[in-house]
């Protein structure tokens, strides 16, 4: 199969906006920007969902290892869209590079994707690196292997066929 939603992420804004002494549209902002909520999404997902241990180190290979073992990368789908090459590649002067990009789908079991436009409520999606892979080598993925919102939804609905 290769993929499966597996649930939503619920966030309580009150308290967030206690806590962070901020307005609601600010925590708004903060939470629907991939660059800053992206550290929290893993911690919530290897407690909540994954049910296991953040990597040991932000080199690792991957971001959480779940019960079983497995090895999970975690992603953000934000109004941009979304990529599934190591972050290392992504950014101002930094470079992609494919064989880089495969040796990380080789290092890993899957994907945990969360549509963090949709705070406070944020659907997940679980997808094997196997499928990531197909959607690569069928140039699904961009050259970087970065691709629009709406696409990258479409895939998703696409894979839960």
């Amino acid at each position: 199969m290769g993929f499966r939603m597996d649930g939503v992420l619920r966030w309580d804004l009150l308290p967030l906006q206690d806590a962070l002494h901020l307005n609601e549209s600010e925590v708004k902002e903060c939470f629907t920007d991939g660059r800053r909520v992206s550290f929290l999404i893993e911690r919530r997902l290897s407690r909540d969902v994954l049910g296991e241990r953040l990597a040991a180190s932000e080199g690792d290979d991957h971001d959480v290892l779940d019960a079983q073992g497995k090895k999970w990368e975690v992603r953000s789908l934000a109004r941009g869209g979304i990529y599934f090459c190591p972050s290392y590649m992504v950014g101002s002067g930094r470079f992609f590079d494919a064989a880089g990009f495969l040796r990380k789908l080789d290092s890993i079991d899957a994907y945990a994707i969360s549509d963090i436009t949709k705070f406070p409520e944020i659907p997940c999606w679980f997808v094997t690196a196997d499928k990531v892979r197909s959607w690569w080598d069928s140039q699904n993925l961009g050259p970087s292997t970065k691709i629009g919102r709406e696409k990258a939804l479409r895939l998703l609905a696409e894979s839960a066929k």
